[in-house]
């Protein structure tokens, strides 16, 4: 199984250069621009419009993140919307593709004011990701868990600490699938589960890296990325 990552276009996805023919893509949040969410509709609707065009990606994943805001607040039905243009849009929910067992969630820790589904550290977003189920293959979160790829220029770690703690309980893992922090854009591999963080913009919003590419054997191991 061939799948392509990516995260955090806000609205540049145009930009992207994705060839070859894959069996999942999975996009981990941030399509929007602005923070307003009456001035971030738009890119989220031209995400919709260029991701369902994408013939070469049978399976097309997505999730919000805390640009998001239009889908917060309902202007934009994001789950009715990729249904009609045969795409998969989680929020906080599961989808199963040939086996492999995928959760997608938008939320993130509190950070600043306006932001979409930012959640308060501590009990209150524990509770989100202990609904993560066990036997979940791919996780695709817009932040990333405490300690992996989440170092900000201020050399400070902004990752969510409990999410990091729930990920240990995740027996059947694979592969974690985040954005967020453009700074810190790469992939490791912690206990034969690989991390991603696949933001293609840098910190000045500027199409600086490639989508992740990998394959999943009939195992769910991942065997090249």
């Amino acid at each position: 199984m061939k799948i392509i990552s990516f995260s955090d276009t806000h609205g540049k996805q145009g930009l992207l250069n994705i060839d070859g023919d894959y069996d999942i893509g999975i996009f981990s949040g941030d399509a929007g621009t602005f923070r307003s969410p009456y001035q971030n509709e738009s890119s989220i609707l031209n995400f919709i419009e260029w991701y369902s065009s994408l013939k070469n990606i049978k399976n097309k994943i997505w999730i919000a993140g805390n640009h998001c805001t239009s889908i917060e607040h309902g202007l934009v039905d994001a789950k009715k919307l990729s249904e009609e243009k045969g795409l998969i849009y989680l929020q906080h929910e599961s989808v199963e593709i040939e086996g492999l067992k995928i959760f997608g969630s938008p939320y993130t820790p509190r950070f600043g004011y306006g932001w979409a589904f930012n959640v308060d550290r501590g009990e209150s977003i524990k509770k989100y990701w202990s609904e993560i189920p066990e036997d979940t293959n791919v996780l695709v979160v817009h932040g990333p868990p405490r300690g992996i790829l989440d170092l900000v220029m201020s050399g400070e770690r902004v990752g969510c600490e409990d999410l990091a703690n729930r990920i240990k309980d995740l027996k059947d893992l694979k592969l974690v699938q985040f954005g967020h922090i453009h700074e810190d854009y790469g992939y490791e591999l912690i206990d034969d589960v690989y991390y991603v963080n696949a933001s293609v913009l840098n910190l000045r919003y500027e199409l600086a890296n490639k989508p992740f590419v990998f394959e999943i054997l009939d195992d769910k191991e991942i065997v090249k990325i």
